[in-house]
């Protein structure tokens, strides 16, 4: 059985919207390919943000909060000493009020 003419171009009429559908495809698959590109190109813009501009800020931001916490403890220190002082100095004033009443009362004795 041999295919005349008109089979011939009612099968090349079926196969003209394949055609069109794989032509179609193609142009679809060619915008991916640059979407992807685009995608890629960002990426690694964002890869070099990070690794040059943002991990240097953070790294620059940790070094300066550990000189805080230093200095911090350091002021910790010294009110501790200053809180130490004003224990001293309430236990001296204590101490001098009952020397100045054991002395009037001394006085009183005498005279």
């Amino acid at each position: 059985m041999a295919l005349t003419k008109e089979d011939l171009l009612a099968i090349a009429d079926l196969i003209q919207p394949l055609k069109n559908d794989i032509h179609d495809l193609k142009g679809d698959v060619q915008d991916l390919k640059t979407d992807v590109q685009d995608l890629n190109m960002r990426i690694t813009n964002i890869e070099l943000t990070l690794e040059n501009e943002t991990n240097r800020n953070i790294q620059l931001l940790a070094e300066n909060h550990i000189t805080l916490i230093d200095k911090l403890n350091q002021s910790i220190k010294v009110a501790d000493k200053t809180l130490m002082y004003e224990v001293q100095m309430t236990s001296f004033r204590s101490r001098l009020d009952h020397l100045e009443k054991e002395v009037a009362e001394i006085k009183n004795n005498i005279a």
